[in-house]
């Protein structure tokens, strides 16, 4: 039987984070190539297949309709091939990663996900590190971390994992004493809990309302979403958080505090230094974090 003609391996990786990124000088920087090098292993996947599968505008590449069709029929096949060598190679240990996370989203969104990539990928152990700080210790004692920022340092490789809105939560009763309608008043009256690390959504909370020098009777700072949500529960005052935090805790107890829309200045973001992609515990966890949309 003649053996079949394979594609060129470098050209598919090339490809494949050029997709990921979205940008050839992005896709060029994380394989260590220059720009023209990058488009020459493309080009040479392009004679092999007989496809078009970018268009081309400055550093943006655009995936064309045969692109997108060919990404979705390698893809799949080529996390198969990874699966498959790591799980029958001899020389593999443990494969340990170093994970900075803030607790609400672990509790909320990632560990109820993590069995999905302990089943794709054995060998991948996770150290979880919740410790404040997170974005100045990735690159030293983290690998990579999930963080609340309003736009991670440039000098890290950064993945937007949502957008969200602000929103005020607190016990049902304090919803009803409160009503419908903002009255500043009543809310100067109330505690405020503020976490940490989102400083700067009460402002933008305030704001909206039209009251931005508004003055709470106090304000209780939290490094704890979890804490926090409980602390609205129980009526020790109005937490300044996410809206998808609360959804996520479907916590009956818990209700929304006027029908506002704030957008957040914050998301939370996946952030690594752009060395570590070049790690296989990193890079698992990476792609599979993209993949699986949390």
């Amino acid at each position: 039987m003649a053996t079949r003609r394979l594609p060129p391996l470098r050209a598919l990786e090339a490809f494949m984070r050029t997709v990921r990124l979205g940008s050839a000088r992005a896709a060029a920087e994380e394989l260590g190539l220059s720009p023209s090098a990058l488009s020459r292993r493309i080009a040479n996947l392009e004679d092999f297949t007989g496809k078009k599968l970018f268009t081309r505008a400055k550093q943006a590449m655009q995936l064309t309709d045969e692109g997108q069709a060919f990404h979705d029929a390698v893809a799949p096949h080529l996390e198969a091939l990874a699966t498959a060598i790591e799980n029958q190679s001899e020389n593999l240990s443990v494969l340990r990663l170093r994970l900075g996370c803030l607790p609400l989203f672990g509790t909320q969104r990632l560990f109820p996900r993590l069995g999905e990539l302990r089943k794709r990928h054995p060998l991948l152990h996770i150290d979880i590190d919740t410790g404040p700080h997170l974005d100045d210790r990735v690159g030293d004692t983290l690998d990579a971390g999930i963080i609340l920022s309003r736009g991670p340092d440039k000098a890290f490789h950064a993945v937007r994992l949502d957008y969200n809105m602000v929103h005020a939560i607190c016990d049902k009763e304090t919803a009803a004493k409160l009503g419908d309608t903002p009255n500043r008043e009543m809310l100067e009256k109330q505690t405020f809990l503020i976490h940490n690390e989102l400083p700067e959504s009460f402002i933008a909370w305030k704001q909206a309302l039209g009251w931005g020098d508004l003055e709470a009777a106090a304000i209780d700072h939290y490094d704890s979403g979890q804490l926090m949500l409980e602390a609205a529960a129980q009526g020790l005052g109005i937490a300044i958080m996410h809206d998808d935090h609360m959804k996520r805790a479907a916590d009956n107890r818990l209700a929304h505090l006027y029908d506002i829309e704030v957008e957040s200045p914050y998301s939370y973001w996946f952030v690594c230094k752009p060395q570590a992609l070049e790690s296989r515990p990193v890079r698992m966890f990476h792609d599979w974090l993209v993949r699986a949309g949390l």
